[in-house]
Formats: structure tokens, sequence, C-alpha cells
């Protein structure tokens, strides 16, 4: 027993935080493209941190439960419903045998997840259970899904202490600009100084080119000292390369393992949620941090996490309502 999928929305998959330790072999990570919905959405359910997740683009799914269990859904809004009624997000819901989970477009951000309490039954290959559409490995039936699957639950979990608790402040993807921060390398000495600066300071719209392969970006010219080529060399989550057209491209979860353009740059892991729940024709800036920096942010969202952690374990919260929640976690960083 476990979901049907009814209809399969646009690139719905299953994901966790991907294949890692074969990149070296020519197999790609694959992977969430949001980590850090996909790290609350098995939070809420008190989930192992890497346990699989459905991950879908644009249009959501529509699935219907032939057994119980608790779920959490989280990312951009998709409107969720549940028999026909609105669904809360960021919140365990409890899912009865028969009932419908239906989503429509994208209201905000563009990628939304789900997670289960039942764990989803699929394969682990090579480490992870992960979807990499390309090569047809992992996930279910190494594809995306489509309508008359069905996936079963490997467990039976049905009971969450603190279950009313179990909410936290939404996190919102409306806004059309947003500044990403990298750090610079390691091919930053392949670009000119007025490459850099036009880089650094001006506005680049995302493309239609933008899946989770990469993005694409439309905007000023960055100019290159030589040659845009280089030796192959191994890519990563965010990669910032710029081909002799002199337009960036950002490498995201299905890249492939290796890449012969110059990079500019790298996107920091906690700033690529904002990359990858952009729309077409929204914008994006570039600012420049050290690694000491990008090592601290990443160190405070760990933190942030575990306060959520906490707060979703408090019996006290089950009579507040969210906005409440919201300001219980403003103070735990005071």
């Amino acid at each position: 027993m476990g979901i049907r999928i009814l209809k399969p929305g646009i690139l719905t998959t299953v994901q966790d935080m991907g294949r890692n330790g074969y990149q070296s072999q020519g197999f790609g990570v694959s992977g969430v493209m949001d980590v850090r919905s996909f790290r609350i959405a098995n939070l809420l359910i008190d989930n192992p941190e890497n346990e699989a997740v459905l991950e879908f683009s644009l249009v959501g799914p529509t699935l219907e439960f032939t057994r119980a269990t608790i779920i959490a859904i989280t990312g951009g809004d998709f409107q969720p419903t549940i028999n026909g009624q609105p669904a809360p997000m960021y919140t365990a819901i409890y899912m009865h045998k028969g009932d419908v989970l239906a989503f429509g477009g994208a209201r905000t951000g563009s990628r939304g997840y789900i997670s289960f309490s039942s764990y989803l039954q699929v394969p682990s290959v090579m480490g992870s259970r992960s979807t990499n559409i390309k090569i047809g490995m992992g996930g279910f039936k190494g594809r995306k899904l489509q309508a008359g699957d069905f996936i079963g639950f490997r467990i039976n979990r049905l009971y969450l202490p603190y279950f009313l608790s179990r909410t936290l402040d939404i996190d919102e993807f409306d806004e059309e600009e947003v500044t990403l921060r990298v750090v610079l390398g390691p091919q930053d000495h392949r670009f000119s100084k007025k490459g850099i600066q036009t880089f650094l300071n001006e506005t680049y719209t995302i493309s239609s080119d933008f899946d989770r392969m990469g993005c694409r970006l439309d905007g000023p010219f960055i100019a290159h000292k030589d040659k845009a080529d280089i030796i192959s060399d191994g890519t990563s989550f965010g990669s910032v390369q710029v081909p002799a057209h002199g337009k960036p491209i950002i490498l995201l979860a299905d890249r492939q393992t290796t890449g012969g353009y110059a990079k500019i740059a790298t996107v920091i892991s906690v700033d690529l949620p904002k990359l990858v729940q952009r729309k077409t024709d929204h914008k994006v800036r570039f600012k420049a941090i050290s690694v000491e920096e990008a090592q601290a942010l990443l160190q405070k969202e760990t933190k942030e996490m575990r306060k959520m952690q906490q707060l979703i374990h408090q019996p006290c919260l089950e009579v507040l309502d969210r906005r409440q929640v919201a300001k219980r976690i403003s103070k735990l960083f005071q």
C-alpha cells in the first residue's frame, strides 16, 4: 500500500541528497534542487535527514493514498488541496486511506516537495534513491512519474509526538530579483578585470533554458582574458561556467560530471534555493564573499535547522498559530 499517481504534474521524480562519491567515475550526483526545502520537509515529520521525497516542478502532481500516512509539503506554493479543500504547507498532515492530494501551478517558487512518514518504497542504487533521468537510474524505474504509477511504503509509521506543534513558518519565493552570493573561482583568473566587474555589478535574467541540469542567464557579456575553454575538470552544484558567448550558465543537480568551460565562481550552498525556486524572466545579481563567510552562513543555517527541530517538539506550541511559531523562531536567535 502507498500512493497512486493520478496525474504526474511536470517532472515529478523521487529524490534525496544525491548519489555522492561516484562523480569521478562518470555518474552524476542528481538529488534535490532545493536542499533547504527538502530538509525541512523531512524534519517536520522526524524522517531521517536523507529520506527520499517527491520533487515536482512548475505544476504539481495528483496523488491518491491507498494507506494512511503522515506527510509534509514544502517549497514553492503550488496551492495544495486534500479532497478539494486547501491544505497547509510546512505542516505535518495526517493522510487517510482514499485521500487525494492535488496541486496546481506554482503561485510562488518553481519546485515543491512532499515527504512521507512511511518512506517511499524505491530501491537504493549506489547509496541513493535519487532519480537520474539521463541514464535511467534510481528513483522509480529511473524516470519521472507517469499517470498510473504506484509507489509503495517501506514502513507503517502513523504516530508523531507533539503532532499539532509540527508547523513552521513558510519560506516565501515571490521575489522577482535576488542576490546570489558566490565564491570566486576556480578559474576567475581566466577573466579580465572588466569581465569580473561585469559579473559582479550587472543584473542577469533567467532564460527559458532552465532545468535540473543548469540555468542559462541572459545579460551583459563577460569578457575572458583569452579563451573560454579549459582542460575539462570536475563540476559542482552552483558552478558558474562562462562559455565563449560570455553569458553565464549555473550548473545544478543533474549537471554533467566534468566541464570544459572556465568557471568564474560558485554559488554558495545556502543561496542555491533562491536560484532554483526562480522562474523564467526573474532577475539575479551576484555578490562575492570569502570561503570563510560561506562556511559561517552554512553553519548558521545548520543551527537554524536545529532550532526548528526543537520548536516542533515543544508541546506548548499545540495552541499557537503559525505567526506565533514564526515569532518563537525569531526569539530563539536573539
